[in-house]
């Protein structure tokens, strides 16, 4: 497995993603995922002024860089709730973006809605992811569902676990719809990971690696939390994975007052807790004879 992580760690730092892109690079990582959810939330990027020419920008820094883009994340929001069909367009626009980058799996959370059913759930998902995939059969992009953090609020549901994210992706039943495990939302689950892996099997063909104290989404590093890693690797081998290892860790600090001048760590604190991520997961990958360069 290779080791990557997300422009999305940089969202605090820079909008650009060329920046995001060379922070990166200075980490040491040679793979990357590209995070459309600060785009789509500022209106740059694909969805600011000049999309065709932000395309071009990132494709030129990225080769000159030595990066390879490998997976990306599209916009979030509220799919069931998308009465004028622009979530819908902006997710497309997403997909024909990693075409063009060469991208093959995209991240596009399912939604959720007040006094649904589950069986209902799936069905009006299935109505917004398939016009998605439809686009994404252009270019051979492949939609992966997430398995959520755990559901807290009640009178709504939503795919929080290993079985529901099966039946959501076999409920939608295209062949280019698949998963992408998330460890720390796992975390959050009785499940133990390598059974949760084992149960979608082929159809992970992406991760997000981040670390909590199994009650909160926190997207804490990797071993600052309880996750089992060794039943993390155990499955991903059980099921022959050899996609990426990709970090989706969140800020560096927290601020507990508003006053405070070290509410956010700064650029070189997150390039330098990159970097440490980097070595840890080779660590890990190693340990288990699977690390790539």
């Amino acid at each position: 497995m290779k080791l990557a992580t997300t422009t999305g760690g940089f969202f605090q730092y820079t909008n650009s993603q060329p920046e995001a892109l060379k922070a990166i690079a200075r980490a040491g990582y040679r793979y990357a995922d590209y995070s459309f959810i600060s785009d789509h939330r500022e209106r740059t990027g694909i969805y600011g002024e000049d999309p065709q020419g932000h395309i071009a920008r990132v494709a030129e820094t990225a080769a000159e860089l030595g990066v390879q883009m490998v997976q990306a994340h599209a916009p979030m929001g509220t799919p069931l709730a998308d009465c004028d069909g622009k979530l819908l367009r902006d997710t497309v626009a997403s997909v024909e973006a990693c075409g063009k980058w060469g991208i093959d799996n995209l991240v596009v959370h399912a939604g959720y809605a007040y006094h649904l059913s589950k069986e209902e759930t799936f069905q009006k998902n299935r109505e917004f992811f398939l016009p998605i995939l439809y686009a994404a059969e252009q270019y051979g992009v492949n939609i992966l569902i997430e398995n959520f953090d755990k559901m807290t609020s009640p009178n709504r549901y939503w795919s929080d676990n290993a079985p529901d994210l099966l039946a959501q992706i076999e409920c939608i039943d295209h062949p280019l719809c698949h998963a992408i495990w998330d460890i720390g939302h796992g975390n959050l689950q009785p499940m133990p990971q390598a059974e949760a892996l084992q149960l979608l099997g082929s159809h992970v063909r992406a991760l997000h690696i981040h670390d909590n104290m199994g009650t909160r989404d926190t997207h804490m590093p990797p071993f600052t939390g309880t996750v089992d890693m060794d039943s993390v690797m155990q499955g991903l081998l059980a099921i022959g994975y050899t996609g990426y290892f990709t970090y989706e860790v969140g800020k560096l600090t927290r601020p507990v007052a508003a006053d405070t001048c070290l509410a956010a760590a700064s650029l070189e604190m997150r390039v330098a807790a990159e970097r440490y991520w980097y070595e840890t997961g080779k660590y890990v990958l190693e340990a288990y004879n699977c690390f790539e360069e």
